[in-house]
């Protein structure tokens, strides 16, 4: 075994109804004026009420920022940071999917020093110090509220990402009752996101990839894979809810400190120049990218396919190609669409985005084979 790191979110707590509690669990962290990020559905839903009404019993100050898109902006981050500098916010509360846990970790670097963003792009790059910060996950699939990434478009529609573990937040709080409204097709694709994570950070070629991460990319794929179809065909599913919730933060735990590769690198340009959700984008490229892979290393996830899928420990021989099937079939009974065309990409675009996918190369070093430009575009054919 060569050495390695682990970093992940100091605290967490995981309770149905622990959201209602925030004031209890991080009003000493947040201190007197909190700044909430979120995104204008979670605020039209109602489910930042308990935590707010929570904080505000508690004589603290709440301002809510809720203009949060999916695949945000850079924009849309430089608002939050100035929303929270005209209020004083002494902390930050990220509460929704991963796009605003993303803008809420880099609003807390931004408000808490002085560094510019553009200094703060890249690997180890963001010095800190930030605001206290605390994540609310309200879907099972990015897993951000553990991870030390947060991923912003900027111009020409390019993915950039911040990941130091400064913005690891200081409190993870995962309450399943959030998730219980989320609608089939978001479940269905957020929940392939974080299938995603926990197989290419089982998978991934960096120097960090360790027997934590590997351990629990394996739990993630056993929690997700019982109950992704169950949380899509009954949604009120308190104790799926909560495997699946459980079972995303464990894949963002794994991918974390061993980072994931051409699958999200491939993703980044559907969602950067289509604004296909994150998930779907990595679900539209899953199989492709595994099938490549494969072609170089046959067994490469014979190791993990039974985790998710239980019945292939009976198949011996092309163990990780039924896996990639079995893969494909799950996401059609998900009722994911299948091809690139279906999401509304036409071909000629794919060039550009192959072109884009190699801008990609702090992930892409860790894959499992090397992707060049044509691997890339042959990649997106066969999705296409």
């Amino acid at each position: 075994m060569t050495g390695f790191q682990f970093n992940t979110t100091k605290s967490l707590i995981c309770r149905l109804g622990a959201a209602t509690e925030l004031a209890a669990s991080a009003g000493a962290i947040l201190g007197r004026r909190v700044l909430i990020i979120t995104d204008p559905g979670i605020r039209a839903l109602g489910l930042i009420d308990g935590a707010v009404e929570s904080l505000v019993a508690a004589g603290r100050e709440v301002s809510v920022f809720d203009q949060v898109e999916a695949d945000p902006s850079r924009s849309t981050l430089m608002a939050a940071a100035s929303a929270g500098r005209s209020f004083g916010a002494t902390g930050v509360v990220g509460f929704g999917g991963g796009s605003s846990l993303d803008v809420a970790k880099l609003a807390a670097l931004l408000l808490g020093s002085d560094q510019p963003l553009d200094e703060a792009w890249g690997v180890g790059n963001a010095k800190g110090p930030r605001l206290p910060l605390v994540l609310v996950p309200t879907t099972a699939g990015t897993g951000s509220e553990v991870t030390p990434v947060s991923i912003i478009t900027v111009e020409n529609d390019e993915k950039r990402g911040v990941s130091s573990a400064v913005i690891l937040p200081d409190l993870a709080v995962l309450d399943a009752g959030l998730t219980l409204g989320l609608p089939p097709a978001i479940t269905a694709a957020t929940g392939m996101d974080a299938m995603v994570h926990a197989i290419e950070a089982f998978a991934s070629k960096s120097p960090n990839n360790n027997p934590l991460s590997r351990m629990l990319a394996r739990e993630a794929l056993r929690l997700l894979g019982a109950n992704i179809e169950t949380v899509c065909q009954d949604g009120s599913n308190r104790q799926a809810r909560e495997a699946m919730l459980l079972g995303s933060m464990f894949a963002g735990q794994a991918f974390a400190n061993s980072p994931v590769a051409a699958v999200h690198a491939l993703a980044y340009p559907i969602g950067g120049i289509f604004h296909v959700p994150h998930g779907l984008s990595n679900a539209l490229v899953l199989p492709h990218v595994l099938r490549f892979n494969a072609e170089a290393q046959p067994k490469l996830y014979d190791e993990i396919a039974a985790d998710a899928f239980p019945s292939l420990a009976d198949v011996e021989q092309g163990r990780t190609s039924a896996f990639i099937d079995a893969l494909v079939s799950l996401a059609a009974r998900l009722k994911l669409p299948p091809r690139l065309r279906d999401v509304g990409i036409p071909e000629e675009a794919l060039p550009r985005m192959a072109a884009d996918a190699m801008k990609q190369q702090r992930l892409l070093v860790n894959n499992p084979r090397v992707v060049s430009e044509i691997d890339a575009l042959a990649i997106y054919r066969s999705a296409w």
